[in-house]
């Protein structure tokens, strides 16, 4: 009980903005059994990442290092669960085994420009929103007649398996020819090599391909739908779900999500304003998480 009362005085702290997270470096334990102890007495944060996206999680051929926005929210997260950010093993992770990784613990969460849904929340739980996206079209430079979704009719468009991009394609153009991947790596490879007409996912996605080949390939520039990422955790892990989501409450706040952006994103001079979640004075999530550690029941 003493553990828990630690916990959720931490958390009324977080609410306030005036102090910090329980963690190594302040000599607060968690709660005994959650997932956060879990990690903290293990020292190692286990990650699932996507290797091939250029700007959010990318693994570097020539030195083996994760890059992106995704991979540098991960490794916050490391710090204040295990004291610091080199205590991160990333697995790479596809749109077709993100939940069965979370189910079987093969990671602690997926953190791989992961859209929140109403049907994946029936298979995991997610943060609140730590990045938003838009959807377009990616082509070849000298494509003269994709001008706007509409063109896609009767093309060849490459999306990802499972992804809530190829779902929306669907929807909206059900004449255009999907062609469906387990990476992006191998739409991007199939459109300079002529084989396929466009991609179509988040703009956050075309972006990073584009810094890759920006003298070959140009959006389309007509966004549409709007993507909300989370982070996602093993289903019924509220308490580890709304201890994240408070993190990137305090991210937001503190300037560190800018400085991630400005690090990775930023480099193609694209603005944060419409990608930064909003700012809650009090976050339902951290309200859910105080009212859950001080029950008794728990």
């Amino acid at each position: 009980m003493t553990s828990r009362r630690a916990v959720l005085a931490a958390l009324s702290c977080l609410l306030l903005g005036g102090c910090g997270l329980p963690g190594p470096d302040t000599g607060a334990r968690f709660p005994p059994g959650s997932a956060m102890a879990r990690i903290e007495d293990r020292g190692t944060f286990t990650v699932g990442i996507k290797f091939d996206h250029p700007l959010f999680g990318y693994k570097d051929p020539s030195t083996g290092r994760i890059t992106g926005f995704d991979a540098e929210i991960a490794r916050m997260v490391a710090k204040d669960l295990t004291g610091s950010e080199r205590n991160i093993r990333f697995i790479e992770t596809m749109p077709r085994n993100r939940e069965d990784f979370l189910r079987r613990g093969v990671v602690d969460i997926v953190v791989a420009t992961y859209s929140i849904s109403e049907e994946r929340r029936k298979l995991v739980d997610f943060t609140d929103p730590y990045y938003y996206s838009r959807q377009d079209v990616l082509v070849r430079r000298d494509e003269r007649g994709i001008h706007d979704l509409a063109d896609l009719a009767g093309r060849d468009v490459c999306t990802a398996a499972g992804s809530t991009s190829a779902q929306r394609l669907r929807g909206k153009v059900p004449r255009a020819r999907l062609v469906l991947v387990d990476t992006y790596s191998e739409c991007m490879s199939a459109l300079v090599d002529g084989r396929i007409d466009a991609i179509s996912t988040d703009e956050s996605i075309l972006l990073g391909m584009m810094s890759q080949y920006p003298d070959t390939v140009r959006l389309v520039g007509k966004p549409f739908g709007r993507e909300p990422y989370g982070i996602g955790v093993r289903r019924g892990d509220t308490d580890f779900r709304d201890y994240l989501s408070g993190l990137i409450q305090r991210y937001v706040r503190d300037g560190r999500w800018d400085k991630a952006f400005r690090d990775t994103i930023g480099v193609m001079n694209v603005s944060a304003k419409a990608a930064k979640p909003s700012l809650s004075p009090s976050s339902p999530s951290l309200s859910r998480s105080a009212s859950s550690l001080s029950s008794p029941s728990r």
